[in-house]
């Protein structure tokens, strides 16, 4: 096997939309894995419909769909139809893993789930993205409930402790429960393979987004189970300064976790008084005292632009960084310097650039940057290379709609 990214030679297939599972497979694409992501014919997947748009002569692709597709493959498949499930049957006995993350239960309802695929082809690694699990054993009273993003967020006491004392709560940044639960079920992915190798069997593996932003929220937990501490939006109980800052030209983000910390800061800023003060020689006493404390720090701040007191702040040994925007992520050359955004190249709408999906390997070859197909892209080459279709056989089944081909 010519091993040019660690998971050459796996073949993955994506029963897939929105996010999760796209980001998911994205991930696993983005290491070499062969993704094959099937998509109702017609439609696909609903993302490409989602706003916003590259456009260039009567071309229109999204950008989310651009963005989390990139280095797959596109197979048009109606599952509803039998002959659609039997092409199913022979993808999934022909791959190493499949990646779920439809609506719970409904592709055990078609009689094509993990349990049927996995007894026919027991080396298959199937992996369900959902709102609240689905492991016999494991399920709650929740499990057969769909969910997005926002719902896990919420449960999950995250949004809890997202934004003001005197506001509503707040979500955090669009998707990221979809993305982190991507990332955990690429990683549970690699445990099931790792096993595999060891024991030459498939399994489940079962990531809900509820439990995944509950493991993101683990501060929650320590600070309730061992302090008896309900964590409140906008308010710090163990540690100050923590938060944006406003400088001349926007704001930095300052974290001060102890009292080193502290005293490094205060020296920077000239005002050595306060590493002994009273007020705020130790944690307990600046959070107690922020509202005389936040003042002279901004005056201190009000001096300086956000790259002079970055610079004078990491230079004293305090971390803080700028509160960038989006223009100022592109713009900055650490991020140019790692590579951290990718250009994609699609040939209808053009060059765009997307996030560089981590980490860096010494050992590997950087990440390939082949554009999202269009629907129904590799129909032909998955039906006729891979699961052995003549060519008439694939004409016959574009005709009934029970493929769509790019070409048709």
């Amino acid at each position: 096997m010519d091993l040019k990214r660690p998971l050459s030679g796996i073949r993955v297939t994506g029963l897939e939309q929105y996010m999760a599972g796209p980001y998911c497979t994205l991930l696993l694409a983005d290491a070499g894995a062969e993704v094959i992501k099937i998509e109702r014919p017609g439609s696909g997947d609903p993302r490409r419909a989602m706003p916003p748009f590259a456009e260039k002569d009567g071309q229109r692709k999204a950008a989310g769909f651009i963005g989390y597709n990139r280095n797959k493959k596109s197979l048009a498949l109606n599952l509803r139809e039998e002959r659609g499930k039997e092409i199913f049957r022979k993808l999934a006995r022909a791959s190493d893993v499949v990646v779920e993350n439809l609506r719970p239960g409904s592709m055990s309802r078609m009689g094509v789930g993990q349990k049927e695929m996995r007894e026919a082809n027991p080396k298959l690694i199937w992996a369900i993205i959902s709102g609240f699990g689905r492991l016999e054993g494991y399920k709650g009273p929740y499990s057969d409930r769909p969910a997005f993003d926002i719902v896990a967020e919420a449960m999950s006491g995250i949004m809890n402790v997202v934004g003001f004392a005197d506001k509503p709560p707040s979500w955090t940044i669009y998707g990221l429960a979809d993305i982190y639960s991507g990332q955990v079920t690429a990683y549970g992915i690699m445990q099931a393979l790792f096993m595999r190798e060891r024991t030459g069997e498939g399994q489940l593996v079962d990531s809900a987004m509820f439990d995944n932003m509950l493991s993101l929220n683990e501060a929650m937990a320590a600070v309730y189970s061992v302090a008896g501490q309900i964590p409140e939006r906008g308010k710090l109980r163990n540690v100050w300064p923590r938060g944006a800052f406003q400088a001349k030209d926007g704001y930095i983000a300052l974290n001060v976790p102890d009292n080193i910390i502290w005293g490094r800061l205060v020296t920077a800023m000239g005002r050595e008084d306060l590493i002994e003060d009273e007020r705020s020689s130790i944690a307990p006493a600046r959070v107690e005292n922020a509202d005389f404390l936040q003042p002279i720090i901004e005056q201190w701040l009000a001096s300086q632009t956000r790259e002079e007191a970055v610079n004078t702040l990491n230079d004293a040994g305090v971390p803080c960084g700028p509160v960038n925007t989006a223009e100022d992520v592109f713009n900055d050359p650490h991020v140019k310097a790692r590579g951290s955004i990718m250009q994609v190249n699609d040939p209808d709408v053009g060059s765009f650039g997307f996030m560089r999906t981590p980490p860096h390997m010494s050992s590997a070859p950087e990440l390939p940057a082949n554009p999202a197909p269009n629907l129904g892209q590799h129909t032909r080459e998955v039906l006729q290379d891979m699961l052995g279709y003549d060519a008439k056989d694939v004409d016959k089944l574009a005709q009934d709609g029970v493929v769509q081909v790019a070409d048709n």
